[in-house]
């Protein structure tokens, strides 16, 4: 028992969570997104088109993925040809240097009840904006690939999916544990495969919804519904690694149902977006690094 006790104090010591108010400035709206974005979940920053951010909505709504400007204002709609949106519920981006293209990342992982065995990613070249979009309110994208996992420890909600730049993995985050769950998964799109996602290790937060982590692979930010968690690393040490430090919580300005955060390109801020509720729009707020 006493050996016990001596675990749990230092899991606890280790997981402490560290206020620091200084590293980013308070949220400031940007603008309130379009009656299309109703359920916001998940953003990232665009790589090919500058100052510009992918987001999509959950569960039950069109198969469709949207850029949006840093004042709230949709640029381009895109339909994934053929596909349902079972519950989408996170996006993320990668720059594939060997194939010269860039890749969006849509994450079907949601699983309120955590009745669905299998996950599905679908992958897509990202589209430039360019003077041919000019007029064109939905591009059609019928050339993607679609990676089917399941999570090596049973069937969970997640929300939360990443790709690390540096290793090229993705990292997916459960939901609903009193401490959830980091998986790693590997970057591999060949047909008829369906991959294993591998739990790394348990975080001792609750419902997360939201996380990304910075183009040079260095920083990450994960939020729940209350808080938004920082983490930098001072090494070389891995995604896994990284988490199992304790983070700093961030000024956080809540929203009604923030489920979405995500990093400027060059790291000078971050930007979280909420789904709009009776009362409420969805609002693009961006804190700005001090």
């Amino acid at each position: 028992m006493k050996y016990a006790y001596l675990i749990l104090i230092t899991f606890l010591g280790c997981s402490s969570q560290k206020d620091n108010s200084d590293l980013f400035s308070s949220g400031h709206s940007q603008g309130t997104v379009d009656k299309e974005l109703e359920e916001a979940s998940g953003l990232v920053a665009s790589i090919a088109n500058p100052s510009n951010y992918w987001t999509l909505n959950d569960s039950g709504n069109d198969a469709q993925i949207f850029l949006i400007n840093d004042k709230a204002e949709t640029v381009l709609t895109c339909t994934l040809a053929g596909i349902n949106n079972r519950d989408w519920e996170d996006i993320a981006i990668s720059k594939e240097i060997a194939e010269e293209k860039n890749y969006v990342y849509v994450g079907e992982i949601g699983d309120n009840n955590a009745r669905y065995p299998y996950k599905i990613i679908y992958r897509f070249a990202e589209p430039k904006v360019n003077p041919d979009f000019i007029g064109i309110d939905n591009l059609v994208i019928t050339q993607f690939d679609t990676l089917v996992f399941k999570l090596s420890d049973g069937i969970r909600d997640t929300e939360a999916l990443m790709i690390d730049p540096i290793s090229n993995e993705f990292y997916i985050v459960s939901k609903r544990e009193d401490a959830v769950h980091l998986y790693q998964l590997s970057n591999h799109f060949n047909s008829g495969d369906t991959l294993v996602a591998e739990f790394k290790t348990e975080l001792p937060y609750s419902y997360i919804v939201a996380a990304d982590i910075s183009s040079d692979g260095k920083e990450v930010l994960m939020k729940d519904y209350d808080h938004i968690y920082y983490w930098k690393k001072i090494g070389q040490e891995s995604i896994p690694e990284l988490l199992k430090k304790a983070p700093f919580t961030l000024t956080y300005e809540r929203e009604p149902q923030g489920e979405s955060i995500a990093w400027q390109r060059d790291g000078s801020g971050f930007y979280t977006l909420s789904e709009t509720l009776k009362d409420f729009r969805g609002k693009l707020i961006y804190y700005k690094r001090k």
